[in-house]
């Protein structure tokens, strides 16, 4: 039910020229609330230079058709011949003066970020973030709480310091009960995206309309991507937080949508097959420059963790709704954990360059007695699929898809919640109750 556009796929991550031109104040100006310095008046003008020596190479182009066909009905003379070669020699000028500005051109317009949402808050850093619910009862004790790297450390379930022994800072062993842990929390979050009675309920608590509770398929996908394929998702940070391979074109993913999102470049897919949904499982390996002498200990701003990652390619029309819909299924696996949250509608300069919308959970955190990140839940619009060059065909036409991408269950912090939030006056950690089947009806670790 798919087809390639072309044999060779043009891989590129931008918005459209169209729009920008006819836009080009707005897309300044909200550029501008993403953190990030346009030059729309310059890109416009180079735009315009290429395009009119595109449009004169073109009329060069047909004068030379016209002149192959008239040749074909007889012999040619030595006017045609020298016509011939005048609009061969015009047509590899046009050629060279287009080559640079087709280069200043892509460079000018892959920098131009994807436009926020109009719902989106203007902001300048993650303080402003807006806090849009809270939900469950954060935990008290008899006790001084205690921080999940105390615990873990102290009961031999992480050994940070064996990990930078053998891999260097921000690396560390997870052992036993753990690892149990981390796999019962793998199990559960599937046997929910798979389950579409489960997912009709969590579209019904939510009062979301006209959404498919189509269930989502587990994938494993590739943990590695090639430059132009990272690079289309608008998700490579190369000074920040992606590792190269030294002797490939191979990048390290960071987290499983990156390598989910370009599923189905260069193809069509059909309307009818919409939405098609993917839950990834990859360890993500992210660099976390910048953030030395930070979230040094436990498991938090690890290099290497991971995580469970909802995908999906939905209509145009359903896109602001898949969002939200993956939202609500963040939340009911939370709120499945009984672990206390709240919602984060993220500001402009903290959404990130492909998306149009951003959505935190933070999770309470009594040993460190502050929210902590969980999940994020990005609506990229149709920024990505320009990019991959992921359409859809419809009956109105051909036109670009949707993509949506949400974390289901980042492990380490999912564990961490676990650990503080379920800590016990002996050191132990109790399990929370929907995951007790999957640890053999363990209760505490």
């Amino acid at each position: 039910m798919l087809e390639m556009i072309s044999d060779k796929v043009i891989i590129r991550n931008m918005l459209d020229i169209r729009f920008i031109r006819e836009n080009p104040e707005l897309v300044e100006k909200k550029a501008k609330q993403k953190g990030y310095g346009v030059d729309v008046k310059k890109l416009l003008s180079v735009d315009d230079n290429r395009r009119k020596i595109i449009a004169e190479a073109e009329k060069v182009r047909a004068e030379r058709n016209d002149l192959a066909n008239k040749l074909k009905k007889g012999k040619p003379d030595e006017s045609d011949i020298q016509k011939g070669k005048g609009l061969k020699e015009k047509l590899g000028q046009l050629e060279v003066q287009l080559a640079p500005l087709e280069e200043q051109f892509m460079k000018l317009l892959k920098a131009v970020p994807n436009m926020p949402a109009d719902d989106v808050p203007v902001g300048v850093s993650e303080a402003e973030n807006v806090v849009t619910k809270e939900w469950g009862e954060k935990p008290k004790f008899d006790f001084e709480p205690k921080t999940h790297w105390e615990i873990g450390e102290g009961r031999g379930l992480i050994d940070k310091e064996r990990g930078a022994k053998v891999a260097g800072s921000r690396f560390a062993y997870i052992l036993g009960d753990l690892v149990k842990l981390q796999f019962s929390l793998i199990q559960f979050a599937l046997d929910i995206l798979t389950n579409e009675e489960t997912l009709k309920k969590i579209i019904q608590e939510a009062k979301l309309k006209g959404i498919s509770s189509k269930p989502f398929i587990p994938v494993l996908p590739p943990a590695m991507a090639r430059t132009e394929v990272y690079e289309a998702t608008g998700r490579l940070n190369k000074e920040e937080q992606t590792y190269k391979l030294e002797d490939d074109d191979l990048w390290l993913n960071a987290s499983a949508e990156h390598t989910l999102a370009p599923m189905f470049m260069g193809e069509v897919l059909a309307a009818g097959d919409l939405p098609l949904r993917y839950v990834g499982y990859t360890t993500a390996f992210r660099r976390e420059a910048g953030t030395y002498g930070k979230d040094m200990e436990g498991l938090i701003r690890l290099h290497q963790f991971d995580k469970l990652e909802m995908e999906s390619f939905t209509l145009p029309a359903d896109g602001m709704n898949e969002h939200l819909f993956m939202v609500a299924i963040q939340e009911y696996l939370m709120q499945q954990l009984n672990l206390p949250y709240h919602v984060l509608n993220k500001c402009t300069a903290d959404i990130g360059f492909p998306n149009a919308r951003g959505v935190d959970l933070e999770v309470w955190l009594p040993g460190q007695n502050k929210y902590r990140e969980t999940h994020t839940a990005d609506f990229i619009s149709d920024f990505q699929a320009e990019g991959t060059k992921t359409k859809v065909k419809t009956k109105d036409g051909t036109i670009f898809a949707h993509n949506n991408d949400a974390t289901a269950f980042a492990m380490g912090r999912t564990m961490v919640a676990i650990i503080e939030n379920y800590q016990t006056k002996d050191g132990k950690i109790g399990v929370p109750k929907v995951l007790q089947p999957y640890m053999h009806d363990q209760t505490t670790i």
